[in-house]
């Protein structure tokens, strides 16, 4: 439960370090951050290369298949990794303050009025043998020096904010007296109780009706306008990513394969992987098609990634590109102002392909 607490907490004295050189401008940015986990079966390269750059205010969705390295990028960010079983190598800059090479005790300083997370189960990241008030009223008093009952009128007052009925009453019940969508608003109400600068929502809808994924997105849009908060939300749902962010960050083996705005991303993809994605996902607005186009084959192994491209299994055109596909992996570069790509095809035929090819059976 602690680390879930510290998740969802603040502390009261800001930590900002002077960075040894050029702090970055971004509020967060990452810079070719890895993350892997020795097995016995090899090293499971979860995340490997991944750099990226959030202002406060602004909102990124990160996408990509089950086991892309998405909620892996957002543990690394929070310091939840064990650094016995993690090997984390790269930059993490919080607000002028290097994560990765800061000590677990720094980290845990930060978890909270710095930055918090928005789990993806409630239901296991909250602990069942304790009322949700007394986990909030935790959480808040961990950073803040206030009484008890001043942290359960705290706590009280949260979950009126994030819409739960009769708060009063219900901060006294536990974790599975909740329905999941008032579960998941309770663990808005934990990870926003200290006001923090960076929200990570992990697939915050998951398993949620769609009436109730709507009101947990238009929740956690106005809680940012209130706070300026800068959110990270991770999914596989790419109609939440189209409803709340700014920019897009696709991922792909553990590394980053696209990078853009939303209307980048969604009307002049370039990449052969999100034309998968978006390919895959049903459209209410047009008139429905015979069937779906599903990205074939399988996500790679992460111990064991294909040579050159890791989506070179996967792709129908990775005969073009004259081996390179399965020799070279190719690095992500800008195709167009903001919009980077990592992509052997030429920009030409990447653009002839989308508009020939693949926009007019979306």
């Amino acid at each position: 439960m602690g680390d879930t607490a510290e998740a969802a907490g603040k502390d009261t004295a800001a930590s900002p370090a002077e960075a040894a050189g050029a702090a970055p401008d971004a509020f967060l940015e990452v810079r070719d951050l890895r993350i892997h986990f020795p097995t016995d079966d090899g090293l499971v390269k979860s995340v490997d290369g991944l750099s990226f750059r959030l202002d406060r205010g602004r909102t990124l969705g990160i996408v990509g298949e089950s086991g892309s390295g998405k909620s892996v990028t957002s543990l690394g960010i929070l310091g939840l990794h064990n650094r016995r079983n993690a090997r984390m190598s790269g930059e993490i800059w919080l607000d002028g303050q290097e994560l990765v090479s800061a000590s677990p005790e720094q980290v845990r300083r930060l978890r909270g009025r710095a930055m918090a997370m928005i789990f993806q189960d409630p239901l296991s990241a909250m602990h069942p043998f304790y009322t949700v008030g007394h986990q909030i009223i935790e959480a808040y008093r961990v950073h803040n020096d206030v009484s008890k009952q001043v942290a359960r009128k705290h706590a009280i007052d949260m979950l009126g904010r994030v819409g739960i009925p009769r708060p009063d009453r219900r901060v006294d019940d536990y974790p599975h007296q909740f329905s999941g969508g008032m579960r998941q608003r309770a663990m808005i109400a934990m990870a926003l109780s200290c006001d923090p600068e960076l929200l990570i929502a992990d697939e915050p809808t998951t398993a949620l009706d769609v009436t109730v994924q709507a009101q947990i997105l238009d929740l956690i849009r106005d809680l940012q306008q209130e706070f300026n908060s800068a959110i990270i939300m991770i999914t596989h749902d790419l109609g939440v990513v189209a409803e709340l962010s700014d920019d897009i960050l696709v991922m792909y083996g553990g590394r980053c394969v696209e990078y853009g705005s939303v209307g980048d991303v969604f009307h002049r993809p370039e990449h052969p992987y999100t034309w998968g994605l978006l390919g895959s996902v049903p459209r209410l607005d047009r008139p429905p098609q015979e069937r779906l186009m599903p990205i074939k084959g399988t996500p790679p192994s992460l111990i064991n990634l294909p040579p050159g491209c890791a989506f070179n299994p996967r792709c129908a055109y990775a005969q073009e590109n004259g081996g390179k596909s399965t020799t070279e992996r190719p690095e992500l570069v800008e195709a167009a102002p903001g919009h980077s790509v990592a992509c052997h095809l030429p920009v030409e035929r990447r653009r002839q392909i989308w508009t020939d090819e693949i926009a007019p059976h979306l």
